[in-house]
């Protein structure tokens, strides 16, 4: 890269990073305490991918999908999952319809996944034929129905909410879904401070609204600026290693094959690059670095990997299998 389009990059970047902070400082306003949750959400929008919000209902999971589409300036819409929801209901249907000459043809109505931010609520909740319906939307950016192609809106984007599935009337995500998820973001409870503050602010007269801050068209200039963000040597195999010493037939950690039943694939490593790069701009760097592979891998590798029944059986957990990986590139 020249000196001249290294400055030129800078400047683009740098610029993005002010109007990012003015972003996340909107979103702040109405999503109290989760500072964490909503960067994982914007490093999944600004990598282009689709991200899924898992905890337990009243934390804000909805509330987080709506603000993000308010200030980004997306056009949205919100499907909540039930166990009744047909994949016409999302993708939409054809309808036969009668001319004034009496000639029949069929018409495509839209379903509510015509949108730039899909909000799937309670997805866990739908059955694995319904879930399945949004598998080509999220790799593809398109819907066939009847055989026939329909582009989708963009940019576009999936944020699902999901609530654990020890809870009833859940259904697990298939693996091939859960593997279009950029990252898995958990919602936890709020500490203290900030639930105290919670409560005081939702239950005034006065009501925390967001405003818009991007437009579509911005937030694409800035996805395409993330890709051409550079990325070390030393970056590129510590995502390499991280991954492949998370499959058991390719590690060289014996816990880790002993414990882990199936581990990601190719996917995971394209995650960590994307959003180690959408991380790096939001703290308005010019290049990731190895913490951020390290904030970033639980959430790219915990839905990407299952452990075996003896592991669960002595207790082991997947937080403690990807603390053990970190290790290995710390």
């Amino acid at each position: 890269m020249t000196q001249t389009a290294s400055a030129a990059l800078e400047k683009k970047a740098l610029a993005a990073s002010d109007k990012l902070n003015k972003v996340k400082a909107n979103i702040q306003t109405v999503i109290l305490g989760q500072d964490n949750v909503v960067d994982l959400s914007l490093a999944a929008i600004l990598s282009g991918g689709h991200a899924l919000l898992v905890g337990v209902p009243g934390l804000a999971k909805t509330l987080l999908v709506e603000t993000l589409g308010t200030v980004l300036g997306l056009d949205d819409n919100r499907v909540q999952f039930t166990p009744d929801l047909m994949p016409s209901d999302i993708i939409g249907s054809e309808v036969l319809e009668e001319g004034a000459k009496g000639k029949r043809s069929f018409r495509f109505i839209n379903g509510p996944v015509f949108c730039q931010l899909l909000m799937a609520d309670e997805i866990n909740r739908a059955s694995p034929r319904t879930q399945s319906a949004l598998l080509q939307a999220m790799q593809e950016r398109a819907v066939t129905v009847a055989g026939q192609h329909y582009d989708l809106p963009k940019p576009f984007h999936v944020l699902a909410t999901q609530n654990p599935i020890e809870q009833e009337g859940t259904y697990p995500l298939p693996e091939a879904q859960l593997d279009r998820f950029l990252l898995q973001i958990d919602v936890d409870f709020p500490d203290l401070e900030t639930e105290k503050q919670i409560l005081v602010a939702t239950t005034g007269a006065k009501e925390l609204k967001a405003t818009k801050v991007l437009t579509p068209k911005a937030l694409i200039d800035m996805q395409k600026l993330v890709r051409e963000l550079p990325i070390g040597e030393g970056v590129v195999d510590a995502i390499l290693k991280l991954v492949r010493n998370a499959r058991p037939d390719q590690t060289s950690i014996d816990a880790i094959k002993n414990q882990v039943a199936w581990g990601p694939g190719p996917r995971a490593g394209q995650a960590l690059m994307l959003t180690s790069r959408a991380r790096a701009l939001m703290d308005g760097r010019l290049a990731p670095s190895i913490d951020d592979v390290l904030a970033l891998a639980g959430p790219v590798l915990q839905h990407r990997m299952a452990l075996t029944f003896a592991a669960r059986a002595d207790g082991v957990t997947l937080e403690n299998t990807i603390s053990r990986l970190k290790d290995s590139i710390a």
